[in-house]
């Protein structure tokens, strides 16, 4: 597992797989669960994350 945020962006992404994504699904507002070719997860991305965690 991989922790990557973006600054700039305020996003976290957490990637589970180095497999290409091929599918992505918002499950909730701002967070996205990539998908590989089989329905398996291999990241989220969470939008605007901290209102929601906190990084510190």
């Amino acid at each position: 597992m991989k922790l990557s945020y973006y600054r700039e962006a305020d996003s976290l992404y957490i990637s589970f797989s180095e497999q290409t994504s091929v599918d992505s699904r918002e499950i909730s507002d701002g967070v996205v669960v990539d998908s590989d070719a089989r329905g398996k997860p291999v990241g989220i991305d969470i939008d605007n994350v901290r209102k929601m965690v906190d990084l510190d």
